[in-house]
């Protein structure tokens, strides 16, 4: 090919609606759509085989979606800015177009040295927001107004082409194996690709949306009725202007319905869940080092790396039947409900006084969804390490008592306790040797004895400055 490239590089925005960065380059002439996988930061400990899979399907579909518009996505190995070195030698690049991204420790690094590369060479790198994310802020007044502004804003649509580039390989997409990743091929995994995140959200807005006030603590229920489009925000398959705009048309809907109120309470909840999405985040872009160091340093409770229960927590073997459960059932699928994200972090800071960062290393590498800004700021918070005074203490008993009374979940994940009686189910250490002989589950043998108390919390080192709010 002759002539100068404009490069659009892909990063956690794997779709061609709504891509500002891709539609304005094309507008320039001959576009090369890259996406760079970084065997590095595949090794990050933040990182699994189950995200790369995601991953991986979202891009067979981006680089499908892309050829329909005439030069399919590019994909290429290595460091970003080595990639962009060798592309500039061979054909010269005029501009690199992409979205802004709020990542972990190395994406941030590797931008800055991506940042330096184009200076170097008077390469002109426009940036794009994708959420309401703001950069270089100061401070949070006028924030939400900003974010509304944002959401507001019209759709990009795809290019109509792209100019056909010859002499260019599109690349392997590598497997997890190549990456040095467990495959993790999890059956019960949500998949990637922007037509699924596209079905998500209609079935979400047109069907199961119509309880997700009432179902989004439970998860049972939030399995079906929460919109389970966090991985495809997270991976960018899907715009969240796109979400939010449709969202805001759906509740339009039910404006002259008093019958489907409560319909248009749950979707405006969920909008409002949207806002916070870009809060946390947000929190993250404007101090980096949220994610591992305490945002408040004085402590509310003694914590230290304790490898017996750290294992416990993470492979669902505390002796804690509903813990237990949600984290067998966070390994099978990849998602858990917030609510119960929240408990197992607070299990595993009060109950176990395990350090946030170790557990939150754990539960990155799970979530298919893993949204550093996010997961960081939720680790801290669930751990009473923001510094804000109201420390909010989850009880594993009662969470399962409010949201798993039946015990139907329990024992879906927990087959060594399916002979359980009601009774004994979410306490079976209760039960005396002639009943655990009698149902087959043995405590101690069959299903672990409780690795600690769950009745009694640690207690804060300086109670009488914060206010204990258990749930």
């Amino acid at each position: 090919m002759k002539g100068p490239l404009q490069v659009v590089w892909f990063k956690r925005d794997l779709r061609i609606a709504d891509h500002k960065p891709l539609l304005e380059a094309s507008r320039l002439g001959a576009v090369l759509p890259l996406y760079v996988v970084e065997p590095h930061y595949w090794q990050q400990n933040d990182c699994s085989g189950r995200q790369w899979q995601f991953c991986s399907e979202s891009l067979l579909e981006l680089r499908l979606s892309l050829a329909r518009l005439g030069q399919p996505l590019v994909v290429r190995c290595g460091q970003v800015e080595q990639v962009l070195e060798r592309a500039h030698n061979q054909f010269g690049i005029a501009g690199l177009w992409s979205h802004e991204e709020t990542g972990n420790a190395f994406t941030y690094a590797r931008d800055l040295r991506v940042a330096a590369w184009a200076r170097r060479h008077s390469i002109k790198w426009h940036e794009f927001a994708q959420f309401g994310v703001i950069r270089g802020l100061k401070n949070r007044k006028g924030w939400a107004r900003r974010w509304e502004g944002r959401m507001a804003e019209m759709l990009t649509p795809p290019p109509e082409r792209l100019i056909p580039l010859e002499g260019i390989e599109i690349g392997e997409i590598p497997s997890a194996h190549g990456l040095g990743l467990e495959p993790d091929l999890l059956p019960r995994r949500q998949h990637g690709g922007s037509r699924e995140a596209v079905q998500l959200l209609s079935s979400f807005l047109t069907e199961r949306s119509r309880r997700y006030q009432a179902d989004i603590s439970s998860p049972i229920t939030a399995a079906t009725s929460c919109s389970r489009l966090s991985p495809h925000l997270s991976w960018g398959t899907l715009s969240l202007r796109e979400v939010v705009q449709l969202t805001r048309k759906r509740c339009l809907c039910f404006a002259d319905s008093p019958a489907e109120r409560s319909w248009s309470r749950s979707l405006q909840r969920f909008d409002n869940r949207l806002h916070w999405h870009c809060h946390f985040i947000q929190k993250l872009e404007s101090k980096p080092s949220l994610e591992y160091q305490e945002l408040y340093s004085g402590r509310f409770v003694q914590r230290s790396s304790n490898e017996k229960r750290l294992e416990a927590w993470a492979l669902g073997r505390t002796g804690l039947p509903f813990v237990d459960a949600c984290m067998r059932s966070l390994i099978a699928t990849g998602w858990l409900n917030f609510r119960m994200r929240a408990m197992l972090i607070s299990v595993a800071s009060y109950q176990l006084l395990l350090p946030w960062r170790e557990s939150g290393m754990h539960l990155a590498r799970l979530f298919i969804d893993y949204e550093p800004g996010i997961h960081w700021s939720q680790c801290q918070m669930q751990s009473g390490t923001t510094g804000n005074k109201t420390v909010r203490i989850y009880n594993p008993l009662k969470q399962g008592l409010d949201h798993d009374l039946s015990g139907n979940f329990i024992r879906r994940w927990l087959p060594e306790l399916r002979r359980v009686p009601a009774v004994y189910l979410h306490q079976p250490w209760t039960m005396d040797p002639q009943t655990q002989d009698r149902v087959g589950c043995v405590i101690g043998s069959s299903y672990p004895k409780p690795i600690v108390s769950f009745a009694k919390p640690a207690k804060p080192l300086n109670p009488a400055q914060l206010n204990l709010f258990c749930l």
